[in-house]
């Protein structure tokens, strides 16, 4: 009987680990609030931004959704991962993007288009389906889901010799 019960309080105790790690939200971004990987300010560039959120520590932000595909898809991530969010671009503003996050898992989006993000070509985000093909026929580009956006897709070589921003 004692064998179950401290069965039980484990099954329990993990499940609501589990289940306070799914819950993590989205934090907005301030005039303050740098990217990762290079320290621009995010609210100074147009186009979709990106947060990821670990199983400890306080989440990294993107200047664009290509730089959050990038640490993610890399074979060495070695903290896990428990949310991503990206804005939708649907509802928010091309030029100043500003809250309407969304989970990036259940994002459509278009690759290749002619509208620049943060650090040149990025992947436009879209929480439905119509608004990011509507995107792709105005701006170019094809529609993917997010399992099929690899690293080859996402890849920052050249970094600032490509960032028509700086």
């Amino acid at each position: 009987m004692r064998h179950t019960f401290a069965v039980l309080t484990l099954c329990a105790t993990l499940a609501a680990c589990g289940k306070a790690e799914q819950t993590a939200q989205p934090v907005e971004i301030t005039r303050d609030t740098a990217c990762a990987l290079d320290g621009m300010t995010l609210a100074d560039y147009p186009g979709p931004k990106a947060q990821i959120h670990y199983d400890r520590g306080a989440p990294d932000f993107f200047c664009d959704t290509k730089e959050m595909f990038s640490i993610y898809l890399r074979p060495e991530q070695q903290r896990r991962v428990v949310a991503l969010y990206t804005q939708d671009m649907g509802k928010a503003d091309w030029g100043t993007p500003e809250g309407e996050w969304m989970d990036a898992r259940t994002a459509f989006y278009v690759h290749g288009s002619e509208r620049m993000g943060a650090m040149g070509p990025t992947l436009a985000a879209f929480s439905r389906r119509e608004d990011a093909e509507a995107f792709a026929s105005q701006y170019g580009g094809r529609v993917l889901r997010f399992e099929e956006v690899t690293l080859d897709l996402v890849d920052l070589a050249g970094g600032a010799q490509h960032d028509l921003h700086m």
